[in-house]
């Protein structure tokens, strides 16, 4: 993962506009919004990136959790939410030494394919200590084996033309298949899992696993898991 956390903490070209980067967190806001079963609640959102939208989801819940692995991105969402007292940012780090069943909501949405499979195993180990009882994981936007860079850029370019971005997407296909995530892609990949993948992993670290009906964000060839601790009867 870490060099993909060294990528996100560049100034890389991964979206191809400010509109297309706001919407991409308004929408991934609105859909943490969803999952939100009460306003006291306490969510976390692990390895958020920018994030651009957390006051809206802060808004929604008691208290809410920006755990971010890139040092920079971290420091640019410390300063953005400083004025937002129910906002922390924490380092991965951080989130490893919380306290047990201290959290209601954990949100990982476009994160997976980035670990390697050890370091999934070992995220959904310590979420499952964190979450209270009553508490729930969404693991969201999980790549599909079978689905390729072809989807993500039809997905793309769907989601500009129904947005009023296509051209600036156009343009930011042509820069990505030049950039550096296009040759850290390359050389690295993306981890993928499939349905019954994706649930062992989730039940070995002690889930009840069920798959959503849509994924978080625009991506509708993407996967998002709805994982609960086990009732005790």
């Amino acid at each position: 993962m870490d060099d993909w956390i060294d990528y996100y903490d560049s100034t890389h070209t991964i979206y191809v506009s400010k509109l297309h980067r706001d919407l991409h967190f308004q929408i991934i806001a609105r859909d943490i919004i969803g999952y939100i079963t009460s306003p006291e609640a306490t969510v976390l959102d692990y390895a958020c990136g920018e994030a651009l939208s957390a006051n809206q989801v802060a808004a929604a819940c008691g208290k809410l959790i920006l755990a971010e692995p890139a040092p920079g991105v971290r420091g640019r969402l410390i300063a953005r939410f400083a004025p937002n007292t129910k906002i922390r940012v924490r380092s991965l780090d951080d989130v490893r030494k919380m306290q047990d069943q201290s959290v209601d909501l954990v949100v990982m949405n476009s994160v997976a394919q980035y670990m390697t499979g050890e370091e999934l195993d070992a995220a959904l180990i310590n979420i499952r200590r964190l979450l209270t009882p009553s508490g729930k994981l969404v693991l969201g936007d999980i790549l599909q084996p079978q689905v390729g860079m072809f989807r993500d850029v039809i997905a793309l370019l769907g989601f500009g033309l129904r947005h009023g971005f296509l051209k600036d997407a156009l343009i930011g296909l042509i820069s990505t298949a030049l950039s550096d995530y296009r040759q850290l892609r390359s050389k690295i990949g993306l981890q993928r899992y499939s349905e019954d993948e994706i649930t062992a992993k989730l039940k070995a670290a002690g889930f009840a696993v069920q798959r959503a009906h849509t994924n978080i964000g625009h991506n509708r060839w993407r996967m998002t898991f709805i994982a609960r601790p086990p009732l005790v009867r």
